[in-house]
Formats: C-alpha cells, sequence, structure tokens
C-alpha cells in the first residue's frame, strides 16, 4: 500500500478507537509490598498523599463511563493497598463498566478478600506468574514465598468462579524458563494469557529486555503454543506478535486449514489509556508522556482530543521500519519502547526483526547504485 492507501485505510479502520479506547487502566495507588526488579511503577510500601481521594475517585469512574472503554483494569501498585476498593469496583459495575484487577500476591490477597471482589462484581482477576519454580518466580518478585502465594491465590480465584488472566513478564532471566512456565500456565486453563516484553522502564534496566531476535523466536513459541493448548495470548510492549499471527495465519489459509481469530489491535494511546494514581493521563503505564489531568479535565475528552493521543493514532507520523511498515495499522510499533529506548515514541520498535518491503527495496537499490 503507499501512504495515500494507509491514510484511508487509518481513518476507516482506527477511527473507532480514537474516540472508544479498548481498555481503560487505572493505577489506583503505588502502595505495594512487593518488590518487584521490573516495576513500571517504582512501587513504595506506602499510599502516596497525592493519590485520588475517594470522592475523586468516584468522578473517575464517571469520567471512565463517559469514555465507554471495552474494559477498566485496576492497577498499581497493589489495588488492595486501597481501603476503598471495593467500593471503586461496585461504583463502576454499578456504571454499567467491566471490571478487572491486578492485585499483587500479598497476605491482603486472602479467599476472603476474592470473595468480597466477586460480590462487589470483579470481572476478571488477573494475577502475575513469572516462573515455573519458586527461584525464578521469587527472584522476579522480589520477595520469599511468592511463588508458593500465587499457586495459592490461583487456586482461590477458582473458588470464586472468578475468571482467571495469568499474566508473566519476560525479561533475559525469565525467557530461559519460558517453556515450563507456559506448561504451568497450560495447567492453570486462564482465560487469557498476557506476556510482557520488559522494557526500560521503571526499576527495569536495558539489560533486561530480549533482543529482537528472541522476541521474534518467542512470538512463535506463544502462536504454538495457543495453537496447541486453545488459550487465548496477549502480548504487552510486542504488538509485532500480531504480525506474526498475520503471517501464521496467512500460511494456514493457504494450506486450507481454518483460520484462527487474530489478537485485537490496540497500542500505547490508541485504544490503550492510562490513568496514573495521581490523575495524570498518560498513553499508558510504560509510556510516561502525560496529556492531562483527570482533576482539571475530563478523561474522554483529553483521550479524543489532545495533541498527544492523536499524533499517537496517526501510523503517517510513525519513522524508521514502523513507518514504513506493511503491518503498521495492525501493529504499529511499541510506541512505549520506542520512548524509552530512543527517547522518540514515533521511532522504530527495536524488538521486531521483520524488515518492510520499501525498507528492502531501498537497501537493495543503495547496494546496487555505483559509487
Amino acid at each position: 500500500m503507499d501512504a495515500t492507501t494507509d491514510a484511508h485505510s487509518a481513518s476507516h479502520v482506527r477511527a473507532p478507537l480514537a474516540r472508544t479506547p479498548r481498555v481503560a487502566i487505572w493505577e489506583v495507588t503505588r502502595a505495594c509490598d512487593l518488590r518487584c526488579r521490573h516495576c513500571r511503577a517504582c512501587a513504595i510500601p506506602d499510599r502516596d498523599p497525592e493519590e485520588l481521594t475517594t470522592a475523586e475517585a468516584f468522578d473517575v469512574i464517571d469520567q471512565v463511563a463517559e469514555l465507554a472503554p471495552g474494559a477498566l483494569v485496576l492497577t498499581g501498585g497493589d489495588p488492595l493497598k486501597r481501603p476503598d476498593l471495593l467500593s471503586i469496583v461496585r461504583v463502576a459495575v454499578r456504571r454499567g463498566i467491566p471490571v478487572a484487577l491486578a492485585p499483587s500476591v500479598t497476605p491482603l490477597l486472602t479467599l476472603d478478600a476474592l470473595r468480597r471482589l466477586a460480590a462487589a462484581g470483579a470481572g476478571r482477576i488477573a494475577l502475575s506468574l513469572d516462573g515455573s519454580d519458586a527461584a525464578m518466580h521469587d527472584g522476579m518478585r522480589g520477595t520469599p514465598g511468592a511463588f508458593a502465594a500465587t499457586l495459592r491465590a490461583i487456586a482461590g480465584v477458582r473458588v470464586t468462579g472468578i475468571p482467571l488472566q495469568l499474566n508473566t513478564s519476560l525479561d533475559a532471566t525469565t525467557i530461559t524458563c519460558l517453556s515450563r512456565t507456559a506448561r504451568l500456565v497450560a495447567e492453570a486453563r486462564p482465560v487469557l494469557w498476557s506476556v510482557f516484553f520488559v522494557l526500560p522502564v521503571g526499576r527495569a534496566g536495558a539489560d533486561a529486555q530480549l533482543d529482537a531476535a528472541t522476541c521474534e523466536r518467542t512470538f512463535h513459541f506463544l502462536y504454538d503454543w495457543s495453537e496447541r493448548t486453545g488459550i487465548p495470548v496477549k502480548t504487552t510492549a510486542a504488538p509485532a506478535y500480531r504480525r506474526v499471527v498475520l503471517e501464521r495465519e496467512a500460511a494456514r489459509a493457504r494450506s486450507g486449514a481454518t483460520r484462527r481469530r487474530v489478537p485485537w489491535a490496540a497500542n500505547d494511546g490508541n485504544g490503550v489509556v492510562f490513568i496514573s494514581h495521581t490523575g495524570d493521563v498518560q498513553p499508558s503505564g510504560f509510556l510516561p508522556l502525560t496529556a492531562g489531568n483527570v482533576r482539571h479535565g475530563r478523561l474522554a475528552h483529553i483521550y479524543r482530543t489532545s495533541q498527544l493521543f492523536r499524533a499517537l493514532r496517526d501510523p503517517l507520523l510513525l519513522r524508521g521500519k514502523c513507518g514504513a511498515c506493511e503491518f503498521r495499522l495492525v501493529c504499529g510499533g511499541s510506541r512505549a519502547r520506542a520512548f524509552a529506548t530512543s527517547g522518540d515514541a514515533f521511532a522504530e520498535d527495536a524488538a521486531c526483526v521483520h524488515q518492510p518491503p520499501r525498507m528492502r527495496a531501498v537497501t537493495r537499490a543503495e547496494a546496487t547504485a555505483p559509487a
């Protein structure tokens, strides 16, 4: 496709996301009792005095209802560190907002707490499982006993009947046991496996990132695993997985096999919006650029009209190979990773090996040009 065709396709394909994101993520607190080595939020033990109050939290729910995302995810820190969490969940559910929670696995996450969340109307619980044994998982979470507690929490979620999602953070260490972790995930049978490709934000350093070739192998591993288990996979900070799925599905179609569902397309600021514990509105928790604050503006207005969000939804602003890529409408590259590694949110994604045909043509032309 040429740039004109792409621009037309963008206005057609992405217009709904320009008005209503697929997911709104709200960091209700930065307080957490874990000490995770990759923590985006650089979580702290106690609540920030500048954290949104209960009254402000209820106003945020009104603002989220105006925006009408596909789901609201309450995260942190650890959401259970807020004493008003159940009230927040109940009010959101009464407003018709599907609510998911990503609690930390600490002594606060008791079976009674899970049952209260279920009674309040929580529609999904996402728990982190970062390794196949205590040494790996506890090392990632910085807390001895976290692995055993996570297995108990998985069982507890099952007791309540709340749908379970499992999240796994992949860095240069946890990738070494991915196949074993995948077996544990398959045994747990979550409704979704969300795999986060760690990038240098918060406590994570540049050396924690996977190189592009490893990411590509991992994308194919996840595709094959999902094919075997029937469990959907979503990637965070690695939208190039969608390109791999499209390529594999095209091969299936050529062989006459039934095509599978492709993961939904959304990216930092384009289908995703993040609200910090102090009300800042950002494209995602991993892209720390602020477009406004819910204390001073309305979330829907910020998401739909701010210069930052509008720019992130324009594929013609992408640079490098992401700007030339034929998959940029369904992938677009991780804007968070681009910013974290280059300081430019519109630069190419360093976690992708794909070379777009346009780039290959330019390279060939340069190679054959006379000196």
